[in-house]
């Protein structure tokens, strides 16, 4: 007993110094909280979503969980060949071109009407605080910091490691003019060397006009937050870039909710909307939309296009790698209205103003 006592307390001061690494960022302290607790958004001391979301589905555990990740039977998890991909030179990309380039998973670059945007940057090859855990798959990290060019809005969604990634923000410092993230986010970017003046923390239906005709717009997502122990405690969100030449919804995580339909009655009709549609399980339904959910999330946010993220880098849930894409299409086909599919490969430079760009189902291609 005492030897196990030992362990225990040598395990907690271990963990204790650990955490106190720059990669866990900061929580939202004294005055960042005052700002924070005048959210509607805000309350009891955390975040709340707009509808109750329990963070396990009622019949799980995180117990039950982690028993089943490592003793469960589950389908392959990560692809046996190298995924496909192509490298683009954004430093040589025309001003007046409008181009997507995905990164994997929910990292994106975005060229609308002569601003540089990036999403969710993660370029270290890990999408979790402990090296070597959550690795990216081989062909996926084709791209670095050195890669991306000036950047007018760098947009993080929420604080989670696979989305916001300590070695890349850092390596982005001296690139970004302005980051816009959710309220509380900001606190992790004054901890990591950004100044204020190049943050923006927003709270949901807020909005900034960052030019005559161009709108960045921060909306509600149905998810959670927190790096380390705390959850919560900084606010997740969606946005919506509308621009003269295109309107697109950029939904972060989230899972299915009333939401959707509200921020299209807000704003409008989409010509693309970026929806996540991978690492889903019936454990954390509430939190992480199913193929089904996202195709019934274009329909409500009315999209011309629909580009189905969060796939095809990381395994985070126990389904198989490719199966976000296999049945986003099949229910798509299936729908009497079905959505003109999104699905470039990885650093595939693609022109959102070619409307009727038919992609190949490059995933098939992979064993």
């Amino acid at each position: 007993m005492t030897t196990f006592l030992v362990l225990a307390v040598v395990l907690v001061i271990a963990t204790f110094f650990y955490m106190r690494q720059a990669k866990f960022g900061q929580a939202p302290t004294a005055k960042h909280l005052e700002q924070i607790s005048r959210s509607s958004n805000f309350k009891d001391g955390m975040f709340k979503n707009l509808e109750y979301t329990p963070d396990l589905t009622e019949g799980y555990s995180y117990l039950g969980i982690l028993y089943d990740q490592f003793f469960g039977n589950h389908p392959r998890t990560k692809p046996r060949n190298v995924i496909p991909s192509e490298k683009t030179d954004l430093f040589s990309i025309p001003e007046d071109e409008n181009i997507l380039v995905w990164f994997g998973h929910s990292s994106y670059f975005i060229q609308l009407d002569e601003k540089k945007i990036l999403v969710d940057p993660v370029f270290s090859g890990n999408a979790s605080p402990v090296p070597g855990t959550v690795k990216s798959f081989p062909g996926t990290d084709i791209y670095t910091v050195e890669d991306i060019p000036e950047i007018d809005y760098l947009l993080i969604s929420h604080d989670h490691y696979d989305h916001l990634d300590y070695k890349t923000i850092k390596g982005l410092k001296e690139k970004v003019s302005t980051v816009i993230c959710g309220l509380g986010v900001g606190s992790h970017f004054h901890k990591w060397g950004y100044d204020t003046s190049q943050i923006l923390e927003q709270d949901w239906f807020d909005k900034i006009e960052v030019d005559s005709g161009y709108t960045i717009h921060t909306t509600p997502t149905r998810h959670f937050s927190g790096r380390g122990f705390s959850r919560k405690n900084t606010l997740w969100a969606s946005f919506v870039i509308e621009a003269p030449s295109h309107k697109i919804y950029i939904g972060g995580d989230s899972g299915y909710g009333e939401f959707f339909t509200e921020i299209r009655n807000r704003i409008g009709e989409m010509d693309l909307v970026i929806l996540d549609n991978g690492q889903y399980n019936n454990a954390w339904k509430e939190i992480h939309m199913h193929p089904d959910q996202v195709l019934q999330a274009a329909h409500d946010l009315k999209a011309r296009r629909l580009f189905p993220v969060h796939s095809s880098k990381f395994v985070l849930a126990m389904h198989p790698w490719d199966e976000p894409l296999n049945e986003v299409s099949r229910l798509n086909q299936q729908n009497s209205n079905p959505i003109s599919l999104f699905t470039p490969q990885i650093g595939e430079k693609v022109n959102l103003d070619d409307s009727n760009r038919i992609f190949e189902r490059w995933w098939e291609e992979v064993d």
